[in-house]
């Protein structure tokens, strides 16, 4: 009697751990709509604006997929302290999801936006800016020690950052202007704030 209570006992454990696998194969998705902190996004309780602060990096496109898949609403975009990034082919493509979704970008008061933060500012459709901020551009230096200034202009190691500013919106000509100034502007080591004639230059603010 006892025997065949356990073997019961133990049949019922194999079903009731078979139902339970199951179950957890079926909910393979993950619900984001949960989640506000995605990295250096924030979502904030109005569901459409985002604060971003940091460094953006292989994560980021990943990052903010999921962000959007769980917040769809999302609308603006206000940056703090973006001071660059450290994928630049992430950084270029997270760029371009910004500018296809129509989201504006917003540097906060007292904030700053640097090298590859530039970049994703000028994604946005609307592009804004509190007081005291700071917007800071540079050469880039590939995984040799060679820095933009190092190629040829027609080289096409400049191509893809041209072309992702044509992607974003901007003329072939802006592009290619605004690109070699950034990169004669300091070297790949030090960092160039730009003036408000230059801000106004480059129309970096839109409206």
């Amino acid at each position: 009697m006892k025997t065949q209570t356990i073997k019961h006992y133990t049949l019922f454990a194999c079903l009731l751990l078979l139902l339970v696998s199951c179950k957890n194969d079926d909910t393979t998705t993950t619900d984001f709509s949960q989640t506000t902190v995605f990295d250096i996004f924030t979502v904030q309780s109005d569901g459409e604006t985002v604060v971003m602060n940091g460094e953006i990096k292989s994560r980021t496109l990943d990052d903010f997929n999921n962000m959007i898949a769980g917040h769809p609403n999302i609308k603006r975009i206000n940056m703090a302290e973006v001071p660059g990034s450290s994928d630049d082919e992430i950084n270029l493509q997270v760029g371009a999801r910004v500018h296809q979704l129509q989201i504006n970008t917003h540097i906060l008061d007292n904030g700053l936006i640097a090298s590859g933060g530039v970049d994703f500012f000028l994604a946005g459709i609307q592009r804004t800016s509190g007081n005291n901020t700071q917007i800071g551009v540079h050469s880039w230096a590939d995984g040799s020690g060679n820095e933009a200034t190092d190629y040829p202009n027609d080289s096409t190691e400049h191509l893809r950052y041209i072309q992702y500013y044509e992607n974003v919106g901007y003329s072939n000509q802006w592009s290619t202007d605004f690109y070699f100034f950034t990169i004669n502007a300091a070297s790949a080591d030090n960092i160039h704030w730009m003036t408000e004639a230059e801000i106004e230059q480059y129309q970096i603010l839109a409206q």
